[in-house]
């Protein structure tokens, strides 16, 4: 009787929930079956370890608990309803095969833990740059916040100037610029709020090309202290993408942060973002600037956690960057830009079309 696993078989179907019990009672069914009407000598029980790592993929630490009970109970049972083959053999086989069940449970749990925290201790760094980009950033935030609070604040008096002449069509005029004015402040409040919330984002048909012209809004007044040509060549009728718009942006924040920092000191201070179609249905989205390049830095290695060219650099940025990225299934690189400079580029699996393009 040969043990062979239908685990390949079963892999698209394992994916939808509501099949999984079915499939491993049957899974589990099969393997009681074949250990029953073999020899004792045979230790067919040993596959359900099978049962017990796809289990851990797919339950909670209760759940895979329970599998692995149930599938011990049917080790013994099955031990007791085989007639065939020596008993002492049995003994040993059985309990080879409930220890199996048992450390492959145990060890499986643990790293299941320790991936869960690793993810987690990589979400809260991720949130800790966010929120040290932000801080960066305080004053072109407070700059572009107060220009529709100062806007608010003189279309109100200019409405009760209106309103005391006895011109109320001006006065309706002046409070429907107040309420577009207040939109665009709460607008860009909800935005800050979002990159600086702890909780797990949340996947949505995003629209690229608006995503990064809400993100240089909260840059320009940065680059314009600097003194950077900040410009966007967003290609038009984009496919939407599927992610977390509050990762993302903080990955074009982060990029366009270290473009600034690159082109400061330089004659020539030019930053670009360009969107543009790739291959396979992608979204590619570049950052190039005018600063010195790539000189001296290791391309293979620019993504590490840790490198950096930055004398107070802690190097963890483009490490994030890489980690979110691929976490949404595109791919991140750099190279050297034309003429001068370095192009950091990442892609996004496309969905749907629809986006826009303009030049800023």
């Amino acid at each position: 009787m040969s043990g062979r696993s239908s685990l390949p078989l079963l892999g698209p179907l394992l994916g939808r929930r509501p099949l999984l019990p079915i499939l491993l009672a049957l899974l589990a069914a099969a393997i009681f079956l074949a250990d029953t009407v073999t020899n004792l000598e045979i230790a067919v029980a040993v596959f359900y370890v099978v049962i017990v790592l796809i289990a851990v993929r797919y339950l909670d630490r209760r759940g895979v608990a329970m599998v692995a009970a149930a599938c011990m109970t049917l080790t013994v049972l099955s031990f007791f309803l085989t007639r065939a083959g020596a008993v002492p053999a049995g003994v040993v086989n059985c309990a080879i095969s409930l220890v199996a069940i048992a450390v492959t449970a145990y060890l499986a749990l643990r790293a299941a833990a320790a991936e869960a925290q690793a993810r987690e201790a990589q979400a809260q760094l991720a949130h800790i740059t966010r929120v040290t980009m932000l801080g960066e950033l305080t004053a072109s935030i407070a700059h572009e916040l107060n220009q529709p609070l100062a806007a608010i604040m003189l279309n109100g008096n200019a409405a009760r100037r209106w309103l005391a002449g006895g011109n109320p069509d001006e006065a309706g005029k002046a409070a429907e610029r107040i309420v577009r004015d207040a939109e665009r402040a709460s607008e860009l409040i909800k935005r800050l709020r979002g990159l600086t919330r702890k909780a797990a984002g949340k996947a949505i048909w995003l629209d690229v090309n608006q995503l990064i012209s809400d993100t240089l809004t909260l840059v320009e007044t940065e680059a314009g202290r600097a003194h950077v040509a900040l410009r966007a060549e967003l290609a038009g009728q984009l496919p939407r993408a599927q992610a977390d718009p509050v990762q993302i942006q903080q990955v074009i924040l982060n990029l366009i942060l270290n473009a600034l920092e690159a082109v400061s000191g330089e004659e020539e201070r030019d930053v670009t973002i360009v969107t543009s179609p790739g291959r396979s249905g992608e979204i590619v989205i570049e950052v190039r600037d005018s600063g010195c390049g790539l000189n001296g830095v290791e391309l293979d290695h620019v993504f590490d956690a840790f490198y950096t060219t930055k004398p107070e650099g802690l190097g963890m940025g483009l490490a994030i960057s890489r980690s979110i990225v691929e976490s949404h299934g595109g791919r991140i690189w750099a190279q050297p830009a034309v003429p001068r400079g370095a192009a950091f580029f990442f892609s996004l699996q496309a969905g749907r079309t629809g986006s826009r393009g303009s030049d800023q």
